[in-house]
């Protein structure tokens, strides 16, 4: 049996197969609420046999949004537009996740297409903030320096976020630690320039996001997965690496976090990043063996028997494919295929298996 398609069993959820949509902006949501583009977007990746599908990074707090457009979980009826999506992924044999994330200093910016650049403060931006008051690049604002009363307000953002995952039935969260966003801020001292607590020591700039997951765990049912995202290296000499990233993971491990998503990137405009085919998966692979927690590779991941390959070799537990997923919303069913695995087509496509 191929191992891309064994089950994977996360505290009482247990996933279909290895295969897991990553969740990607789609900058489509008026005032952070998801839309019938969602539904078509998350619910097609469902029907084309992923084991996860997890929703993108959706805002603790409206200031949290990477762009004006971005989806959110910060009120009651952010949760129940989510819910007749998440119905919906469910129904089709997928469990439905979703990334609860605070963009910080790289927040109000426009949509790719648009240029991705800062949207000011006029019309539809607002200030940023973040742990020093530095700009993420030439050009970005200068962001607010958050005060302790802040960083409690946020623990309590995230915590509130995974209660209305729960309540919009999300049977897994994620807790975006990655890319250069809020969380990954304090990680890195190339942006985390704070002299207080929460700032010099490892200890003290992993204080925040531990918070942060202590709180998701204790607020997400006990019975369903917590998994983080995170950078496992900033690909500056200086910033964040595999080596803090191994002692994070092991600390998520003791919070309760039950995967560790491992990316990479993002703190700073002009890293270096050595992109080719399965780039990151050493990522995955370390942190799974030193850290004894379960991991998940992403990045480059296209073809059937490279992702098969990453999880019977043990070198994670999890492949997340995200630019691949959106050129074919089908390749678990494609892949199950070349694979030789048995994989159960909807039955409204039945007629198109062989």
């Amino acid at each position: 049996m191929s191992a891309l398609f064994t089950p994977l069993r996360l505290r009482e959820v247990t996933l279909r197969n290895r295969i897991a949509v990553s969740p990607m902006c789609q900058y489509s949501a008026p005032e952070g609420l998801p839309t019938e583009w969602h539904l078509v977007h998350l619910g097609s990746r469902a029907v084309g046999g992923a084991g996860l599908v997890i929703a993108e990074a959706s805002a603790v707090l409206p200031e949290g949004r990477i762009s004006p457009d971005d989806t959110g979980l910060w009120s009651d009826a952010h949760a129940e537009a989510w819910a007749p999506i998440v119905r919906f992924i469910a129904e089709q044999g997928a469990v439905p996740a979703i990334q609860l994330a605070h963009a910080g200093r790289k927040a109000a910016t426009e949509a790719p297409w648009r240029g991705g650049r800062p949207v000011g403060e006029g019309g539809r931006g607002w200030p940023p903030v973040a742990p020093s008051p530095l700009p993420f690049a030439d050009g970005y604002p200068v962001p607010r320096e958050l005060t302790t009363d802040d960083l409690r307000t946020v623990v309590g953002a995230f915590r509130d976020a995974a209660r209305r995952a729960e309540q919009a039935g999300f049977e897994v969260v994620e807790i975006h630690m990655a890319h250069g966003y809020l969380l990954h801020q304090f990680l890195s001292p190339l942006s985390n320039r704070r002299r207080d607590e929460y700032g010099g020591s490892l200890e003290n700039r992993m204080r925040l996001p531990l918070d942060v997951a202590h709180a998701v765990r204790e607020a997400f049912p006990v019975e369903r997965p917590v998994l983080a995202r995170i950078s496992a290296t900033d690909w500056v000499e200086g910033g964040w690496d595999l080596e803090q990233s191994v002692v994070l993971a092991r600390e998520l491990r003791e919070a309760g976090v039950d995967l560790v998503d491992c990316s990479s990137g993002g703190t700073v405009p002009d890293a270096k990043v050595p992109l080719a085919p399965g780039y990151q998966v050493p990522f995955a692979a370390a942190i799974r063996e030193r850290s004894g927690v379960a991991t998940g590779a992403v990045g480059m991941i296209t073809e059937p028997a490279q992702a098969d390959a990453i999880v019977a070799r043990g070198q994670a537990d999890l492949v997340l494919l995200a630019r691949e997923m959106l050129r074919d919303p089908y390749w678990p069913l494609h892949a199950a295929r070349v694979l030789g695995a048995d994989m159960r087509w909807p039955d409204q496509y039945l007629r198109a298996r062989s």
